[in-house]
């Protein structure tokens, strides 16, 4: 049932990731240019085979909003990512929760939040976007609707998974490590031939995180946002700092007002490294790209890349960071 036919029915309206092939060189500038409508996707941290995915997705017609689905599901099934999906790690008590969001070029979106046994939220996501009347569902109201759209339930949490998850019990203290712990998402832009730009975000949170604990990555605005008028922009890190500042919808306000993606990001993380907080527990970086193919990145510490796809070639992007150059 289509969302508008649901509307009249009802009667109203850290770890595991994958290593950078030794043929994948790494560009330093921090930026880069594509031509206008040449079909683009761009991905958070060192993503290749989903980015890939995307990338050939869009050289083959397919639209933005296909692709980024398709290509984050792909992390959304790697075991050895305990970051995203299944073999994702757990909460405090042992069970894994995602979150995702899935945004169209026509501003609408769909995202989940706590949702327990589904392997891919993203694409739930999506079913909340166009066969309900709603844009977000959490916790057991989210899995009841995913098996009504014939999604299989099943066991997220890995053998790996449990393992770290039981040594992590003996301490019981979290300590982040940069760039590792801390980037617990894959986030996705695709600018497609047509013009149009699509993102996606998708993540189990931090690890050992309290019970229903929520970050950035389903909040519009926070871990992503998309306007087909200007581009998108998508959030990495901890969640906590970015939900504080609306990071993504900022950028692409800063983009709408003229500033290049490179000048948004940079312009979001100095909002946040602005205020009294201890900075070096925590990551916080952001991806964006406009409707001139301009893409543009900034971290508050060094690490952060990302991964490019455009006419066929693939390339892994050196972020510039806050800290480097302060």
């Amino acid at each position: 049932m289509k969302r508008r036919n649901f509307i009249r029915n009802i009667g109203i309206a850290g770890v595991g990731l994958p290593l950078i092939p030794n043929n994948l060189s790494f560009d330093l500038s921090g930026n880069k240019n594509i031509p206008v409508h040449s079909p683009v996707s761009i991905t958070t941290w060192n993503f290749q085979e989903a980015n890939r995915t995307a990338g050939e997705l869009l050289q083959k017609g397919i639209s933005a909003l296909d692709a980024v689905e398709q290509g984050v599901r792909i992390e959304e099934s790697n075991i050895k990512n305990h970051t995203v999906g299944k073999g994702g790690a757990p909460d405090r008590d042992g069970k894994v929760t995602l979150d995702a969001i899935i945004m169209a070029p026509n501003g609408n979106f769909g995202s989940v939040a706590f949702l327990e046994n589904i392997e891919h939220p993203v694409s739930v996501a999506r079913k909340v976007m166009e066969e309900t009347p709603h844009n977000m569902l959490v916790g057991e109201g989210a899995y009841q609707f995913a098996l009504s759209q014939g999604f299989e339930p099943e066991n997220l949490l890995t053998e790996e998974s449990e393992k770290q998850w039981k040594n992590w019990l003996v301490e019981k203290e979290y300590k982040p490590i940069i760039n590792i712990e801390n980037h617990d998402t894959i986030g996705m832009l695709c600018l497609d031939s047509k013009g149009d730009i699509a993102g996606a975000c998708t993540t189990s949170g931090l690890a050992y995180k309290m019970r229903g604990r929520v970050g950035d990555s389903p909040i519009i605005g926070s871990g992503l946002f998309i306007d087909n008028e200007v581009g998108g922009a998508v959030a990495t890190g901890l969640g906590e700092e970015i939900l504080k500042n609306v990071s993504t919808f900022l950028i692409v306000e800063l983009m709408r007002s003229g500033k290049s993606p490179q000048e948004a990001c940079e312009i979001a993380v100095e909002r946040i490294v602005k205020k009294p907080t201890d900075l070096k527990d925590f990551q916080v970086a952001f991806l964006a790209l406009n409707k001139n193919g301009e893409v543009g990145s900034y971290c508050i510490h060094p690490g952060f890349s990302y991964a490019l796809h455009s006419k066929g070639d693939e390339e892994a992007v050196q972020s510039k960071s806050y800290l480097a150059e302060k």
